[in-house]
Protein backbone atom coordinates (compact mmCIF):
# COMPACT_ATOMS: atom_id res chain seq x y z
CA UNK A 1 0.00 0.00 0.00
CA UNK A 2 1.15 3.54 -0.67
CA UNK A 3 1.96 5.94 2.14
CA UNK A 4 -1.27 7.92 1.92
CA UNK A 5 -4.78 7.88 3.28
CA UNK A 6 -7.37 5.75 1.54
CA UNK A 7 -11.15 5.86 1.30
CA UNK A 8 -13.05 2.64 1.97
CA UNK A 9 -16.76 2.11 1.37
CA UNK A 10 -18.58 0.18 4.10
CA UNK A 11 -22.16 -0.91 4.72
CA UNK A 12 -23.36 0.66 7.95
CA UNK A 13 -22.36 3.60 10.13
CA UNK A 14 -19.03 4.42 11.71
CA UNK A 15 -18.12 1.81 14.30
CA UNK A 16 -19.98 -1.08 12.64
CA UNK A 17 -18.33 -4.44 12.04
CA UNK A 18 -17.54 -3.49 8.43
CA UNK A 19 -15.75 -0.41 9.76
CA UNK A 20 -13.86 -2.47 12.34
CA UNK A 21 -12.87 -5.02 9.66
CA UNK A 22 -11.61 -2.27 7.35
CA UNK A 23 -9.53 -0.71 10.11
CA UNK A 24 -8.09 -4.11 11.07
CA UNK A 25 -7.26 -5.15 7.50
CA UNK A 26 -5.44 -1.97 6.58
CA UNK A 27 -3.80 -1.41 9.98
CA UNK A 28 -0.02 -0.88 9.82
CA UNK A 29 -0.14 -1.06 6.04
CA UNK A 30 1.51 2.27 5.37
CA UNK A 31 -1.81 3.74 4.24
CA UNK A 32 -2.03 6.58 6.68
CA UNK A 33 -5.55 7.38 7.80
CA UNK A 34 -8.37 5.02 6.80
CA UNK A 35 -11.43 7.06 5.86
CA UNK A 36 -14.53 4.88 5.82
CA UNK A 37 -17.68 6.03 4.02
CA UNK A 38 -20.91 4.41 5.16
CA UNK A 39 -23.82 3.33 2.93
CA UNK A 40 -27.24 2.11 4.00
CA UNK A 41 -27.25 -0.95 1.74
CA UNK A 42 -24.90 -3.14 -0.26
CA UNK A 43 -26.40 -2.11 -3.65
CA UNK A 44 -25.71 1.54 -2.79
CA UNK A 45 -22.16 0.59 -1.79
CA UNK A 46 -21.53 -1.16 -5.13
CA UNK A 47 -23.01 1.81 -7.01
CA UNK A 48 -20.66 4.17 -5.19
CA UNK A 49 -17.63 2.01 -5.98
CA UNK A 50 -18.61 1.89 -9.65
CA UNK A 51 -18.79 5.70 -9.75
CA UNK A 52 -15.55 6.38 -7.84
CA UNK A 53 -12.67 4.19 -9.00
CA UNK A 54 -10.33 5.68 -6.37
CA UNK A 55 -12.35 4.18 -3.52
CA UNK A 56 -11.92 0.67 -2.15
CA UNK A 57 -14.72 -1.39 -0.62
CA UNK A 58 -15.16 -4.06 2.03
CA UNK A 59 -18.12 -6.43 1.84
CA UNK A 60 -19.23 -9.34 4.02
CA UNK A 61 -19.58 -12.47 1.91
CA UNK A 62 -20.24 -15.27 4.41
CA UNK A 63 -20.79 -15.92 8.09
CA UNK A 64 -20.27 -19.12 10.07
CA UNK A 65 -23.79 -18.87 11.54
CA UNK A 66 -25.89 -17.16 8.86
CA UNK A 67 -24.08 -18.81 5.92
CA UNK A 68 -23.36 -17.23 2.54
CA UNK A 69 -24.68 -13.78 1.71
CA UNK A 70 -26.10 -14.78 -1.65
CA UNK A 71 -27.21 -11.28 -2.63
CA UNK A 72 -23.63 -10.05 -2.26
CA UNK A 73 -22.38 -12.89 -4.45
CA UNK A 74 -24.68 -11.65 -7.20
CA UNK A 75 -23.74 -8.00 -6.71
CA UNK A 76 -20.09 -8.95 -7.04
CA UNK A 77 -20.70 -11.01 -10.19
CA UNK A 78 -22.60 -8.16 -11.84
CA UNK A 79 -20.07 -5.49 -10.90
CA UNK A 80 -16.77 -4.59 -12.64
CA UNK A 81 -14.93 -4.77 -9.31
CA UNK A 82 -12.27 -7.31 -8.44
CA UNK A 83 -11.29 -8.92 -5.13
CA UNK A 84 -7.84 -7.94 -3.87
CA UNK A 85 -7.93 -9.50 -0.40
CA UNK A 86 -9.98 -10.99 2.40
CA UNK A 87 -10.34 -10.52 6.14
CA UNK A 88 -11.83 -12.98 8.62
CA UNK A 89 -13.08 -11.51 11.86
CA UNK A 90 -14.70 -12.96 14.95
CA UNK A 91 -18.01 -11.25 15.67
CA UNK A 92 -18.17 -10.58 19.40
CA UNK A 93 -20.78 -8.38 21.05
CA UNK A 94 -20.62 -6.15 24.11
CA UNK A 95 -23.34 -4.50 26.17
CA UNK A 96 -22.54 -0.81 26.53
CA UNK A 97 -24.18 2.32 27.90
CA UNK A 98 -23.40 5.85 29.01
CA UNK A 99 -20.75 6.31 31.72
CA UNK A 100 -22.23 5.81 35.15
CA UNK A 101 -24.75 3.20 34.03
CA UNK A 102 -24.82 -0.36 35.42
CA UNK A 103 -26.59 -3.60 34.61
CA UNK A 104 -29.21 -2.75 37.21
CA UNK A 105 -29.96 0.70 35.75
CA UNK A 106 -30.60 -0.48 32.19
CA UNK A 107 -34.26 -0.75 31.22
CA UNK A 108 -33.95 -0.91 27.41
CA UNK A 109 -31.46 -2.66 25.11
CA UNK A 110 -31.19 -1.48 21.50
CA UNK A 111 -29.59 -3.27 18.56
CA UNK A 112 -30.06 -4.92 15.20
CA UNK A 113 -32.49 -7.87 15.51
CA UNK A 114 -29.78 -10.37 14.47
CA UNK A 115 -27.46 -9.13 17.22
CA UNK A 116 -30.24 -9.29 19.81
CA UNK A 117 -31.00 -12.85 18.74
CA UNK A 118 -27.33 -13.83 18.98
CA UNK A 119 -27.20 -12.48 22.54
CA UNK A 120 -30.64 -13.59 23.68
CA UNK A 121 -29.35 -16.16 26.17
CA UNK A 122 -27.40 -13.46 28.04
CA UNK A 123 -30.18 -10.87 27.87
CA UNK A 124 -32.76 -13.28 29.27
CA UNK A 125 -30.83 -13.20 32.54
CA UNK A 126 -32.00 -9.60 32.95
CA UNK A 127 -35.79 -9.61 32.47
CA UNK A 128 -36.00 -5.92 33.45
CA UNK A 129 -34.23 -5.05 30.17
CA UNK A 130 -36.63 -4.64 27.25
CA UNK A 131 -35.14 -5.57 23.86
CA UNK A 132 -35.88 -3.00 21.14
CA UNK A 133 -34.90 -3.68 17.52
CA UNK A 134 -32.98 -0.99 15.66
CA UNK A 135 -31.51 -0.65 12.17
CA UNK A 136 -27.86 -1.07 13.14
CA UNK A 137 -25.63 -2.21 16.02
CA UNK A 138 -23.21 0.71 15.84
CA UNK A 139 -26.09 3.05 15.06
CA UNK A 140 -27.70 2.07 18.36
CA UNK A 141 -24.52 2.97 20.22
CA UNK A 142 -24.26 6.29 18.38
CA UNK A 143 -27.87 7.17 19.18
CA UNK A 144 -27.39 6.54 22.90
CA UNK A 145 -24.26 8.70 22.95
CA UNK A 146 -25.65 11.55 20.84
CA UNK A 147 -29.02 11.70 22.60
CA UNK A 148 -27.60 11.02 26.06
CA UNK A 149 -30.13 8.22 26.61
CA UNK A 150 -29.99 7.19 30.24
CA UNK A 151 -31.22 3.70 31.06
CA UNK A 152 -30.50 2.55 27.49
CA UNK A 153 -27.83 0.08 26.43
CA UNK A 154 -26.64 -1.08 23.02
CA UNK A 155 -25.50 -4.47 21.82
CA UNK A 156 -22.64 -3.81 19.41
CA UNK A 157 -18.97 -4.46 18.82
CA UNK A 158 -16.32 -3.18 21.21
CA UNK A 159 -14.98 -0.97 18.41
CA UNK A 160 -18.30 0.92 18.28
CA UNK A 161 -18.55 1.22 22.07
CA UNK A 162 -15.10 2.79 22.27
CA UNK A 163 -15.73 5.05 19.26
CA UNK A 164 -18.81 6.60 20.89
CA UNK A 165 -17.35 6.80 24.37
CA UNK A 166 -19.71 4.32 26.00
CA UNK A 167 -19.00 2.23 29.06
CA UNK A 168 -18.75 -1.51 28.44
CA UNK A 169 -20.95 -3.28 30.97
CA UNK A 170 -20.23 -6.80 29.73
CA UNK A 171 -18.03 -8.32 27.04
CA UNK A 172 -18.56 -11.47 24.97
CA UNK A 173 -22.31 -11.67 25.52
CA UNK A 174 -22.99 -13.63 22.30
CA UNK A 175 -24.26 -17.19 22.81
CA UNK A 176 -22.13 -18.75 20.07
CA UNK A 177 -18.45 -17.95 20.53
CA UNK A 178 -17.56 -19.34 17.08
CA UNK A 179 -19.22 -16.59 15.07
CA UNK A 180 -16.91 -15.42 12.28
CA UNK A 181 -17.55 -13.28 9.21
CA UNK A 182 -15.44 -13.29 6.08
CA UNK A 183 -15.07 -9.94 4.33
CA UNK A 184 -13.80 -9.28 0.80
CA UNK A 185 -11.70 -6.25 -0.12
CA UNK A 186 -12.78 -4.82 -3.49
CA UNK A 187 -11.12 -2.44 -5.92
CA UNK A 188 -11.38 -1.15 -9.44
CA UNK A 189 -9.44 -3.56 -11.73
CA UNK A 190 -7.25 -0.74 -13.02
CA UNK A 191 -5.72 -0.19 -9.58
CA UNK A 192 -5.89 -3.76 -8.30
CA UNK A 193 -2.41 -4.70 -9.52
CA UNK A 194 -0.76 -2.03 -7.39
CA UNK A 195 -2.72 -3.08 -4.29
CA UNK A 196 -2.11 -6.81 -4.16
CA UNK A 197 1.04 -8.99 -4.03
CA UNK A 198 2.92 -10.27 -7.05
CA UNK A 199 1.42 -13.26 -8.88
CA UNK A 200 3.85 -15.73 -7.30
CA UNK A 201 2.56 -14.72 -3.84
CA UNK A 202 -1.12 -15.20 -4.68
CA UNK A 203 -2.69 -18.38 -3.36
CA UNK A 204 -6.46 -17.93 -3.69
CA UNK A 205 -9.02 -17.09 -6.36
CA UNK A 206 -12.78 -16.66 -6.48
CA UNK A 207 -14.55 -17.59 -9.70
CA UNK A 208 -18.12 -18.01 -10.94
CA UNK A 209 -19.40 -20.09 -13.84
CA UNK A 210 -22.43 -22.00 -15.13
CA UNK A 211 -22.68 -25.62 -16.18
CA UNK A 212 -24.89 -27.37 -18.73
CA UNK A 213 -27.53 -29.77 -17.41
CA UNK A 214 -25.64 -32.89 -18.42
CA UNK A 215 -24.63 -35.98 -16.51
CA UNK A 216 -21.33 -35.63 -14.63
CA UNK A 217 -20.78 -31.99 -15.65
CA UNK A 218 -19.70 -30.81 -12.20
CA UNK A 219 -17.74 -33.99 -11.49
CA UNK A 220 -15.61 -33.46 -14.60
CA UNK A 221 -14.75 -29.91 -13.55
CA UNK A 222 -13.82 -30.99 -10.04
CA UNK A 223 -11.64 -33.79 -11.41
CA UNK A 224 -9.65 -31.30 -13.49
CA UNK A 225 -9.08 -29.02 -10.51
CA UNK A 226 -7.94 -32.03 -8.49
CA UNK A 227 -5.50 -33.03 -11.23
CA UNK A 228 -3.84 -29.62 -11.03
CA UNK A 229 -3.66 -29.79 -7.21
CA UNK A 230 -6.24 -27.04 -6.80
CA UNK A 231 -8.27 -27.13 -3.59
CA UNK A 232 -11.90 -26.01 -3.49
CA UNK A 233 -12.26 -24.20 -0.17
CA UNK A 234 -15.85 -23.24 -0.94
CA UNK A 235 -18.52 -24.03 -3.52
CA UNK A 236 -21.90 -22.29 -3.56
CA UNK A 237 -24.60 -23.08 -6.10
CA UNK A 238 -27.52 -20.90 -7.19
CA UNK A 239 -30.28 -21.94 -9.61
CA UNK A 240 -30.55 -20.01 -12.87
CA UNK A 241 -33.94 -18.35 -13.13
CA UNK A 242 -35.98 -19.69 -16.02
CA UNK A 243 -33.50 -22.45 -16.83
CA UNK A 244 -34.64 -25.66 -15.19
CA UNK A 245 -31.99 -27.62 -13.29
CA UNK A 246 -29.14 -25.38 -14.41
CA UNK A 247 -26.97 -23.74 -11.80
CA UNK A 248 -24.44 -21.01 -11.32
CA UNK A 249 -21.47 -21.98 -9.14
CA UNK A 250 -19.42 -19.64 -6.99
CA UNK A 251 -16.13 -21.32 -6.16
CA UNK A 252 -13.14 -20.35 -4.02
CA UNK A 253 -9.90 -22.02 -5.09
CA UNK A 254 -6.67 -22.24 -3.13
CA UNK A 255 -3.36 -23.29 -4.62
CA UNK A 256 0.39 -23.40 -4.10
CA UNK A 257 1.32 -22.54 -7.69
CA UNK A 258 -0.20 -19.63 -9.58
CA UNK A 259 1.00 -21.20 -12.83
CA UNK A 260 -0.82 -24.48 -12.09
CA UNK A 261 -3.93 -22.54 -11.11
CA UNK A 262 -3.96 -20.70 -14.46
CA UNK A 263 -3.45 -24.02 -16.24
CA UNK A 264 -6.49 -25.45 -14.45
CA UNK A 265 -8.62 -22.47 -15.51
CA UNK A 266 -7.64 -23.01 -19.15
CA UNK A 267 -8.40 -26.72 -18.81
CA UNK A 268 -11.95 -26.25 -17.48
CA UNK A 269 -12.97 -23.49 -19.90
CA UNK A 270 -14.31 -25.89 -22.58
CA UNK A 271 -16.60 -27.52 -19.98
CA UNK A 272 -18.16 -24.40 -18.45
CA UNK A 273 -19.97 -21.25 -19.53
CA UNK A 274 -19.96 -17.61 -18.41
CA UNK A 275 -16.69 -17.94 -16.50
CA UNK A 276 -15.72 -14.83 -14.55
CA UNK A 277 -12.70 -14.54 -12.30
CA UNK A 278 -13.94 -12.41 -9.43
CA UNK A 279 -10.48 -11.95 -7.99
CA UNK A 280 -7.04 -13.43 -7.39
CA UNK A 281 -5.59 -12.59 -4.02
CA UNK A 282 -3.71 -13.80 -0.96
CA UNK A 283 -5.63 -15.77 1.62
CA UNK A 284 -3.37 -14.44 4.36
CA UNK A 285 -4.09 -10.88 5.42
CA UNK A 286 -1.43 -8.79 3.77
CA UNK A 287 -0.59 -5.64 5.69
Amino acid sequence: MSDMSIKVAIQGVAGCFHDAAAQAYFADGGCGKINTVGYDSFPLLFDALAEDSSMLGIVAIENTIAGALLANHELLRESPLTIIGEHKMRISHVLCALPGESLDSIVEVNSHPMALMQCEQFLRRYPHMKMIEKFDTAGSAREIAERNLRGHAAVCGEFAANLYGLRILERGIETNKRNFTRFLILADPAKARSLRPREEALDKASIVFTLPHTQGALSKVLTIFSFYDINLSKIQSMPLLGREWEYRFYVDLTYDSYYRYRQSIDAVRPLISDLKILGEYCSCEVK
